[in-house]
């Protein structure tokens, strides 16, 4: 869908649809919603007076004007309580609109900015929400089916604005809202790959293609350099599959004068079948999400390659798959990892805390801080959160506090869990340094007491998505299945870290 800026008056546009707004509890509609009413004759106030019209958050209206103005039909989408309302409302509400339009078949529409009059927000950011909301709440699946039934794509939105002055900063938000989605949407394609379409080589494949269209640097480690390396952890959950490991490294260099690169390590399992310690076989098929990190990681060097902030980051991404087989590890198998730390197995289905271990040591030997892991690493934490938001652990409370501020901007919510000491001593071994399983109680925090094990002093974030990298049903801007979670704060972590070397 193309969206862009224009100049002129919303009731005066020859087009199939327009989009205003109301928020709830308003009797009498002002601003551009109170013109198109008021060139309607009084409907929409009529439609607010018999209560069909209330403004609730995401709730649409469609009104015919059955041409006493140029536009074919009016949507008046509501924006939900005024005091509640920002930018994740706007993504929301433009989500639900343009999905109704779409289900009517409009193939061009436009829109007023949410929020940018009463709502206090400021314009361009406006604009940068719209084009999220839209771009993210039209995201569909849809590769390999050979029959759609939808009627069609909205093709083209218009955002309009009378002050034509105003129009450059509104095309740099709805640039930057593009970037932020399309980033999203890259990892929520990879995600939603089965598994036979997106082996730990497909994947590297997919960061080959980002390298050569947007000017990254790539090194993929195969088995052979990982053996050299000593990433005992990450072979021994490789070792159970047919298809080989990839260790995948992408960097963005936006500021060569500078010594200093984030770090961000993503979570690659194509397939987890739970390994020896296998999963039930109800719901298995969605464990081909099981690499939402190493994708989130993927997309946001993506969108760091088209935005060309000035700063380095180095994304790692750890990609196998978890089989069971003859050859698979086994519980009470010891491993040893990248930084000599030895591992008693536990369980094999703990998989991912072990591929992470030799990842976060070899961000150490590349010397990146800080660094950000990313991964659908428990179901405790899933337990503990639900859907809604992600947890957040670290050694460093400034960036998780950052990161908790970017992601309840950007709708993409976290919420800190401790890492006390007394943690730890679940995960303590009698044969080992360490277990790769602390049990069942507190689980996500003592896998990411594992992960604290191989970061050491290094200041560090862990993100658990098990419970918000993919939905059961649609919601707000999400639609059913992967939501490529967290991207857009990651990217607005790095613009922010660029932002604050320059001052």
């Amino acid at each position: 869908m193309e969206i862009k800026a224009i100049s002129g008056n919303l009731v005066e546009l020859p087009i199939e649809a327009i989009v205003v707004n109301l928020f709830e509890g308003v009797k009498t509609p002002g601003g551009a919603t109170g013109a198109v009413d008021q060139a309607l004759g009084g409907v929409i106030s009529g439609l607010i007076e018999r209560g069909e019209i209330k403004g609730k958050l995401g709730e649409v209206s469609l009104l015919h004007t059955l041409g006493r103005i140029p536009p074919e039909r009016v949507v008046v989408v509501g924006l939900g309580q005024r005091e509640r309302f920002n930018l994740d409302r706007v993504r929301q509400a433009t989500a639900s609109a343009l999905r109704f339009l779409r289900k009517l078949g409009v193939k061009r529409a436009a829109s007023i900015l949410h929020g940018a009059g009463a709502g206090g927000i400021d314009r361009q950011l406006s604009a940068q929400a719209i084009a999220e909301g839209g771009l993210l709440g039209l995201y569909a699946f849809k590769k390999h089916k050979t029959v759609d039934p939808e009627p069609g794509e909205l093709e083209e939105l218009l955002l309009v604005e009378r002050d034509e002055s105003r129009l450059p900063e509104m095309n740099e938000g709805i640039r930057l809202g593009r970037v932020l989605a399309e980033a999203a949407n890259f990892a929520r394609d990879l995600v939603n790959e089965p598994a036979n379409a997106l082996t730990p080589t497909k994947m590297a494949e997919a960061a080959t293609e980002l390298a050569e269209k947007y000017e990254l640097e790539l090194e993929v480690l195969e088995r052979e350099k990982m053996e050299e390396l000593g990433m005992g952890a990450l072979l021994g959950v490789a070792q159970g599959s047919q298809q080989p490991p990839k260790f995948i490294i992408l960097s963005y260099r936006g500021d060569r004068g500078s010594r200093d690169v984030l770090g961000l390590v993503g979570k690659g399992i194509t397939f987890d079948s739970g390994g020896i310690s296998i999963k039930p076989s109800e719901g298995m098929g969605e464990m081909k999400g099981d690499m939402a990190g190493g994708a989130a990681v993927l997309a946001t060097l993506k969108a760091l390659g088209e935005l060309k902030p000035r700063i380095n980051v180095t994304g790692l991404v750890p990609a196998t798959e978890n089989m069971p087989s003859g050859t698979a590890l086994r519980p009470g198998d010891i491993l040893k990892a990248m930084n000599g730390k030895t591992i008693e197995v536990v369980s094999t289905d703990a998989e991912g805390r072990l591929i992470l271990a030799d990842a976060l040591c070899y961000a150490r030997r590349l010397g990146l801080s800080p660094v950000i892991d990313v991964a659908t690493l428990t179901g405790a934490c899933h337990v503990a959160l639900g859907d809604v938001c992600s947890g957040a652990f670290g050694n460093d409370q400034g960036l998780i506090a950052q990161l908790m501020e970017l992601g309840e901007e950007m709708g993409e919510r976290l919420w800190q869990l401790p890492l006390y000491e007394e943690y730890k001593e679940q995960n303590k071994s009698e044969v080992a340094d360490i277990k790769n399983s602390g049990g069942r109680w507190g689980g996500a925090i003592t896998a990411a007491q594992f992960l604290a094990e191989f970061i050491e002093d290094t200041p560090w974030v862990h993100l658990d998505i098990a419970g918000t990298a993919f939905l059961e049903k649609e919601r707000g801007y999400f639609s059913k299945g992967a939501t490529g979670i967290p991207v857009r704060t990651l990217v607005k972590f790095a613009l922010a870290l660029a932002k604050a070397k320059q001052s």
